[in-house]
């Protein structure tokens, strides 16, 4: 069964930093891509960023490009987690964010069969 947990959502100030993670398991992730969406209340699910192990170029969500950072670790303890490092936070930036698992390396929502629950940031002015 593939499950994707995140982890890391909070409450911070503007201008603060948060470190989002998302675990899965159930599927071989050197096969898979994983992104990160995120929906703000009464906004639409957009793009954040995503990455893959064959192709290891990030594609970034142009409202967080050069603020956030997707990586995945190597270490082979953690080698099925993902990480967002959110850096100098805007109260815009307030949403549940998602992690996802598919083929394509995309921000597209659309290429992503499996979905993990979500985490809560909260960014205040």
């Amino acid at each position: 069964q593939v499950r994707l947990m995140e982890s890391g959502g909070g409450l911070v100030q503007f201008g603060g930093s948060l470190r989002l993670s998302c675990e899965a398991s159930g599927l071989p992730l050197d096969n898979y891509a994983i992104g990160w969406f995120r929906q703000a209340p009464g906004k639409e699910r957009e793009g954040v960023a995503c990455i893959s192990t064959s192709d290891i170029r990030a594609i970034y969500g142009h409202r967080v490009k050069g603020r956030f950072t997707i990586s995945r670790d190597n270490a082979k303890a953690t080698e099925n987690t993902v990480y967002l490092q959110m850096n100098s936070l805007k109260p815009e930036d307030t949403a549940v964010y998602y992690c996802a698992a598919g083929r394509a390396r995309s921000i597209l929502q659309g290429t992503y069969p499996f979905w993990g629950q979500g985490t809560q940031v909260a960014v205040s002015s």
